[in-house]
């Protein structure tokens, strides 16, 4: 596994994370149903390296953050393993009152004192964000968060964030980013490059379609899969993440997917093939 800083700080991430949508539920909507799969998945995405975790308290209506808690708690009894926790709050949660109680269920769901990330999920219109960014710097003063980030933000949108705060800067924006998302490109990637902040690439396999897809882009994708022995995913992955400040998160149930993801940083292509894919 290969790391990058986390926006302007000194904190070591991974390229490579774990995103947890998905396990144990919907949008607020629990499903106990895959529970013992979902932990150990969780388990072994970080011995692989992928110890980047992403959840939120919407995900599974909370029961996510309790499979995550779960799977920490199994990672502690059987060593020192690193985890890096992040989690989002719900945008009907963004007054200043509901994300101090947001942080508070989620870091009792989880089993923590302190999170590593908390992020705003989606912006709320109708909530001013000095508002919102005003109770995440009391959860940092408290103890309760270590960074404060920001998830399915514009450009503009985390400009006026930033601007709201006083003591604290955002580390990163969350965003859906792939090969076959490449939105973020025209004004945001651009914009956290020049700002030092991290893009947080969920979906960076386009919500699984990857491996059926008819786009016609993906047989040059295949030769280079051949010339690096690797799979689509893989090569995908590593291209997505070489951009430059882009952590990607992908979600993975089956242990050979998670494994695959995880070695997906472990190598380089050369320049040119870099290029190739920007250009395609």
């Amino acid at each position: 596994m290969r790391y990058t800083r986390l926006g302007k700080t000194n904190e070591r991430v991974p390229l490579i994370g774990f995103g947890t949508w998905r396990l144990g539920g919907g949008w607020w909507s629990e499903d106990r149903s895959q529970d013992e799969r979902a932990i150990e998945a969780i388990v072994l995405a970080v011995k692989k390296g992928c110890w980047l975790i992403d959840t939120a308290e919407a995900y599974g209506g909370g029961h996510t953050e309790e499979l995550v808690g779960s799977a920490l708690r199994r990672l502690r009894s059987e060593g020192d393993y690193e985890v890096f926790v992040a989690t989002k709050v719900a945008p009907e949660h963004l007054h200043y009152d509901d994300v101090i109680r947001s942080c508070e269920a989620s870091l009792k769901r989880l089993g923590l004192k302190q999170v590593d990330l908390y992020q705003v999920h989606w912006p709320n219109e109708r909530i001013d964000i000095a508002e919102t960014m005003s109770a995440f710097e009391r959860l940092i003063e408290e103890g309760k968060t270590r960074y404060i980030g920001v998830s399915n933000f514009s450009a503009k949108q985390v400009e006026e964030a930033q601007s709201s705060l006083r003591k604290y800067e955002l580390v990163s924006d969350q965003v859906s980013y792939s090969f076959f998302d490449r939105k973020p490109e025209a004004e945001l990637l651009p914009y956290c490059r020049k700002n030092n902040l991290t893009l947080i690439a969920y979906s960076p396999l386009g919500r699984g379609i990857v491996n059926s897809s008819s786009d016609k882009r993906l047989a040059k994708i295949d030769e280079l899969a051949t010339k690096y022995n690797k799979t689509r995913a893989q090569i995908l992955l590593n291209w997505l993440v070489g951009r430059g400040g882009v952590v990607a998160i992908p979600k993975a149930a089956d242990p050979k997917h998670i494994e695959g993801n995880a070695a997906a940083a472990d190598f380089e292509m050369a320049e040119e093939d870099y290029a190739l894919i920007n250009r395609l």
